[in-house]
């Protein structure tokens, strides 16, 4: 029964208009930032910190710099429409109070529902990602892996980096959703959700720039993306990723769990 459920809700989830229409939108990213790149050519000699110092003629690092650039902002505004469908969006058109009294218990909603976020989050990031390599490898052309290190790795070493990277960012976007499914179990308006999510996610961003804030940084989950990057180093240094992780797990208990008491007293 639960593998039916899984089912149903991915199948749901892939039917509606937007959620085709936002996966299209996360498609074209990678796209235009190849072809960016490709007609920018030598003109500025390729440089710039970081990623955009080695991407040009390296076009596998197209994916995780578009992943890298969409984490910001583009993903979690995906997780959250995705996070406000789930509760406040069946709340809305009346489809919620029908699978509320459903002889199902309601933690096993809310993890279907969670599971359809994940399922969702990794398909938009790994759709993303083997666009990245192929616009990136057709536009730019690619000899293996350039690291911020400086050295190169092989294609199967890069493409292992890259699924690794997939992994990491899918587990930001969940944790994210997670909060998001918490807003959702509040509220009938997915507009709300959405706003609060991003509004909380560009907090965060400002927030972590002043450092006499610096005691709250460790708890603000956007400060850990800059940290995911070091999948890019060689060899691969895990203590950022690791934080970034632990914190991010954090926000998925929490949200999970703020939403599950939630939905357990709705009827109150």
């Amino acid at each position: 029964m639960i593998t039916r459920q899984f089912g149903s809700e991915v199948r749901w989830m892939l039917r509606r208009p937007r959620t085709l229409i936002g996966l299209f939108g996360l498609v074209l990213v990678p796209i235009i930032i190849s072809f960016g790149i490709w007609t920018a050519g030598d003109d500025e000699g390729g440089g710039g910190p970081g990623l955009a110092a080695i991407i040009q003629g390296n076009g596998m690092v197209v994916p995780i710099f578009t992943l890298f650039l969409s984490l910001n902002l583009l993903l979690p505004l995906v997780a959250s429409i995705w996070a406000a469908d789930g509760l406040a969006g069946e709340a809305q058109h009346g489809t919620l109070r029908g699978l509320l009294v459903a002889p199902v218990s309601r933690v096993r909603l809310l993890f279907v529902k969670l599971f359809g976020l994940t399922a969702m989050s990794l398909f938009a990031v790994t759709l993303m990602a083997v666009v990245g390599i192929i616009a990136g490898t057709a536009f730019l052309g690619t000899d293996g892996m350039m690291t911020l290190s400086g050295t190169t790795l092989g294609t199967g070493e890069g493409l292992l980096r890259i699924a690794l990277f997939v992994v990491l960012v899918t587990f930001q976007m969940v944790a994210i959703g997670a909060v998001a499914l918490a807003v959702s179990a509040t509220t009938e308006h997915p507009l709300v959700v959405q706003a609060a999510t991003m509004t909380t996610i560009i907090v965060f961003q400002v927030l972590s720039q002043f450092p006499s804030l610096d005691w709250l940084h460790p708890f603000l989950i956007t400060t850990g993306f800059p940290g995911l990057i070091d999948v890019m180093r060689d060899p691969i240094p895990l203590t950022q990723i690791w934080d970034s992780t632990l914190l991010a797990g954090c926000y998925l208990l929490i949200g999970t769990g703020l939403a599950a008491m939630r939905l357990i007293t709705k009827d109150n």
